[in-house]
This record gives structure tokens, C-alpha cells and sequence, in this order.
């Protein structure tokens, strides 16, 4: 088959390149996925759909954004139907946007699709919360006792998924080429009696054998710090280095909010300075983890 007609529609290269949006590296990452899973190459792609070999690649690293046509030929070649299908039409007609929000699917076994997508990618996971551990740190009966909490009318099999979910975005940090993860935790969450004392307790031993791991640095803002910028909400830092602009993500009752603004980034990162500034070091926090273990009755 031609690939000429595609080469001419999707090869667009502007006077001056920017980086791909949030919504252009969550299509990207979609297409690739949605190729392995259907066991296609791109060469095969190429076979089927008349897309070439070189486009392909620009479109699945987020270099270039598919024409109309092209992105139903490759949704058509990987068996995508329906409500898929629509949300990632949606998807290609807004990927010049910045920013993006996310909506809930309480209907998906991974509440966050997106964010995990980004989170496996990154090279460093800056994460402060103020009510919840981390998800990365969690144990399994935290994670599903905070699910049940958080989702009340969720079915048990719904609230196991996503705790299987949450367990398995936690390989990333065991993994050869694990990110490096830096959390800070306001002391709130620690204080929260989720699932009980002995859920409890295991949570926070399990939070200091974890800052044990030289890619894992922990630290707590204390009561004590009193007022801080951080007050305002949760937030994710996802660094990616060279290969890509960083990320700021919120979550939200709305839904997932994906910020990339350099003012956003900017606010958020200084933010989070102040935050490493008036939290307690790494070893005063491992002490504070130990006593309220132990506190635990």
C-alpha cells in the first residue's frame, strides 16, 4: 500500500518545535499500548493501515500528532471500538492544549490510567501529601482500607482491583531503573487511624524500612512546623529529564489535573523546596516513625 498520502498529512514541522503537551504524550503512549497489546509491529502497522514506518514512530513518542484519518486507521487496525475509540478521537482533537483534567471513572479498575502511564516514564517523583501516605508507600491493607474509605459504595472486587493496581505501580521502585522518589508527608496523615492500630502500625514500619532505600528519601513536616504552603492540597512532581517537559498532578474530586505551564511548575517546585526546608530530616523522621509505631495500641 502508499504510505505518500499519510507522509504528506502527518509530517508537519513548524518553524519552531514544542514540546509535546500532556495530552499529545498521553495519546502517544495510548497508540503504543494499544499496538503491543493487539501483538502488531510497525511494520505490521505499516501493512495494514499504509502508515509508515517513520511516521508511526513520531506519533507513538508524541513528536506529531495523527490526522483525523490516519488515527481511525490505526484505532481500526487495532480493534478499538466504541466508547475507546470516541475518547481518544477527543483525545488527538485537543492534543495542542496544555494542561488537561482528567475526569473520574470510578468504572476503571485503575482510577488514574493516565497518571500511571506518566508515573512509569518518569525518572523522579517528587510527592507531597497532607492526608494520605503516599500510594507508592502503602501497604496492602492501608491501600484497601483507604480505597473502601474514600470509594463507600465501591464492590469488594472493585476495591481489590485497585488495590492490585496500587501494589503493582509499586514495582517501579524495585525495578533496575527505579525513579528516584522523594516524599514529604505532613504529619496529619500519620496520625490518621486507617484500618486500625495494627494497620497502622505495620503502615509506618513499613514507611522506615522503606527510606532505607537509598532511591527513596521520606520526610515529615511536623505539627510543630505550624502553618506551611503546602496546606492547600496534595500534589506529584513527575520529572523526566531530557526526554521530556516535567508534569505537576493533582488529585481531585473533579478528577486528574495535569498541569505543565512553566508558571505552574515553577510554583509547584519552589513549593516543594519550602516544604524539604521545614520538614524534618530523613533520620528525625525515621525517629518519628519508630515512636508512633510503637505508639500504637
Amino acid at each position: 500500500m502508499q504510505d505518500e498520502p499519510y507522509m504528506r498529512d502527518d509530517v508537519q514541522v513548524p518553524h519552531r518545535r514544542q514540546p509535546p503537551t500532556v495530552r499529545m504524550r498521553r495519546l502517544a503512549a495510548e497508540l503504543r499500548r494499544l499496538r503491543e497489546t493487539a501483538g502488531l509491529s510497525q511494520e505490521d502497522v505499516t501493512a495494514q493501515t499504509g502508515v509508515n514506518v517513520a511516521t508511526l514512530y513520531r506519533i507513538e513518542t508524541g513528536r506529531t500528532k495523527p490526522q483525523p484519518r490516519t488515527l481511525h486507521a490505526l484505532l481500526t487496525a487495532y480493534g478499538v471500538t466504541d466508547r475507546d475509540r470516541d475518547a481518544l478521537v477527543h483525545l488527538q482533537k485537543d492534543a495542542g492544549k496544555r494542561g488537561w483534567l482528567h475526569p473520574s471513572d470510578s468504572g476503571l479498575p485503575e482510577q488514574y490510567t493516565a497518571y500511571i502511564n506518566f508515573e512509569a516514564e518518569a525518572r523522579e517523583i517528587l510527592n507531597f501529601e497532607t492526608i494520605f501516605v503516599p500510594g507508592l508507600l502503602q501497604t496492602a491493607h492501608y491501600a484497601r482500607e483507604v480505597i473502601s474509605g474514600v470509594l463507600p459504595t465501591a464492590t469488594d472486587d472493585q476495591v481489590q482491583r485497585r488495590v492490585d493496581a496500587r501494589l503493582k505501580r509499586q514495582l517501579l521502585l524495585t525495578a533496575p531503573d527505579s525513579p528516584r522518589l522523594w516524599a514529604v508527608i505532613d504529619e496529619a496523615a500519620l496520625h490518621r487511624r486507617v484500618g486500625g492500630p495494627t494497620v497502622m502500625r505495620d503502615q509506618l514500619r513499613h514507611l522506615a524500612a522503606q527510606a532505607r532505600n537509598p532511591q527513596i528519601t521520606i520526610q515529615v513536616v511536623p505539627f510543630k512546623a505550624g502553618a506551611h504552603p503546602g496546606m492547600p492540597g496534595s500534589f506529584i512532581i513527575l520529572r523526566f529529564g531530557v526526554i521530556a517537559p516535567d508534569i505537576v498532578y493533582i488529585d481531585s474530586m473533579g478528577g486528574d489535573l495535569f498541569l505543565e505551564e512553566e508558571a505552574e511548575l515553577i510554583r509547584h517546585n519552589m513549593v516543594f523546596e519550602h516544604l524539604r526546608a521545614v520538614a524534618l530530616s530523613p533520620s528525625d523522621t525515621a525517629t518519628l516513625l519508630k515512636a508512633l509505631s510503637e505508639d500504637q495500641d
